[in-house]
Parts: structure tokens; C-alpha cells; sequence
């Protein structure tokens, strides 16, 4: 929300890469769900092939990226998360380009355990041995068998933490006034005038990004050949 007496201007605050790697996620969670639920285990890794493509590129973007995608620039330390929350229910908050530092750690910590489960799902079994990760030839039955426990686990685990993000989000819409969805989806966002819109990485480290990514999930969906 802008304070009150200050003029407002639109700056552009996420670049399409974050925004196709958000939204791509959040059309494929339900997807996998669906796919494991009904026993579609072919379409569920391919998916499940897909997702590590785009957690990839999102840790290599957020160290690559553009300002508003590196988690350097909105993971902050104990004092700058309880400086953020002493205001988070006043009438007015600190201006915030990208990430709050809540909604950093929040984001990360989201990102964090649906690399893990997917990390897990490489090294799976089903009971009878018929359907598994590309890894699980690396680990024993027993390691194998204890993976798909753990990947069924954190999947509920990662429900808990999206329900909360969706809390959070309406949070913000209804008690801040501040739409977080909006710029998500266009990428642009209506701030005080004289925040600066930050500069976005080149289309070129895009591009190195989305090769290395689509190979690193290739390779790996071919059960990581030496």
C-alpha cells in the first residue's frame, strides 16, 4: 500500500521468467497430485521431469537473475524480518520493491521443499518394484521404498505450506490493500513516485538458463549416464 500523500507510479517489478516459473508451478502441483492419485505414474514423472527443469532454473535465476529474483536481495537477516513484522499490521508498511522479507523466506522455503520432494521422488519405488525414479537403481530397496514414504510425506507438508501462502496472500489483498497477485501476473506495480524500477538480466542468460536446466532434467530423467 503507498503511504498516504505520496504520488503513484507503475515501475516494472518481475521479469517474465519468474512469472512463467510461478505460475507454471502452480498449474502443475495439482497435475502431479492428480496423475499419483489416479495412478498415472508415466505422465506423473514427466511432469515430475518438468517441475525439476523449472526448480532449477529458479535456484540458477535467483543467484543469476534479475535484482528482484536473486535471493541475495530479498533474504534478509533476523533484524530486517522483525523491523518488516512490527509494522505488518499497521495502516501502513515500509515500500518493498519484489520480495518483503517474509515473503522472501516464505517463497525460498517453498522452493527448498518442493526441490526436496522432488529430489526424493528421483530415488523412489513402488512396493512391487514396477514404477520408480530414474535414481532409485543408485539405492537399495529398502532406501527406495523408504523415498516414495517420504515423497508421499512432503507432499502434504508442501499442501501446508501453499495454504498458508494463500493466506498470506489474502492477507495483503484484504487487510494491507495490497494486491500481490496483480503484478504476478503483469509484472508491474503501482509504488510511490521515486522507487526505481531495477534493471532485468538479458534475454541471452535466459536462454543459458533454460538449456542448462532442460539438460540437467534430461539427463537425469535418462537415470544420470556417466
Amino acid at each position: 500500500m503507498i503511504p498516504a500523500g505520496l504520488a503513484a507510479v507503475q515501475i516494472k517489478i518481475w521479469d517474465k521468467p519468474v512469472r512463467a516459473v510461478h505460475w507454471a508451478i502452480v498449474v502443475l502441483m495439482p497435475a502431479q497430485w492428480w496423475t499419483a492419485d489416479s495412478g498415472d505414474m508415466t505422465r506423473h514423472k514427466q511432469l515430475g521431469y518438468l517441475m525439476l527443469a523449472l526448480v532449477a532454473f529458479r535456484f540458477f535465476w535467483g543467484v543469476a537473475g534479475s535484482p528482484t529474483a536473486r535471493f541475495a536481495a530479498f533474504l534478509r537477516g533476523p533484524r530486517a524480518i522483525i523491523s518488516y513484522a512490527s509494522g505488518l499490521f499497521g495502516k501502513e508498511s515500509a515500500v518493498v520493491v519484489g520480495h518483503n522479507p517474509l515473503g522472501g523466506w516464505s517463497a525460498t522455503v517453498l522452493l527448498l521443499l518442493l526441490a526436496t520432494q522432488i529430489v526424493i521422488g528421483l530415488f523412489a519405488q513402488d512396493v512391487d518394484g514396477i514404477e520408480s525414479g530414474p535414481l532409485s537403481y543408485l539405492v537399495s530397496y529398502d532406501t527406495a521404498d523408504a523415498a516414495r514414504g517420504w515423497h508421499h510425506f512432503l507432499f502434504n507438508v508442501l499442501l501446508g505450506f501453499i495454504a498458508l501462502h494463500i493466506v498470506a496472500i489474502l492477507f495483503y489483498l484484504i487487510v494491507k490493500r495490497d494486491n500481490l497477485i496483480g503484478p504476478m501476473i503483469s509484472g508491474r506495480k503501482n509504488v510511490a513516485a521515486g522507487v526505481t524500477q531495477p534493471l532485468f538480466a538479458p534475454a541471452w542468460r535466459v536462454a543459458a538458463g533454460v538449456i542448462g536446466s532442460a539438460a540437467l532434467a534430461w539427463w537425469i530423467s535418462a537415470g544420470a549416464p556417466h
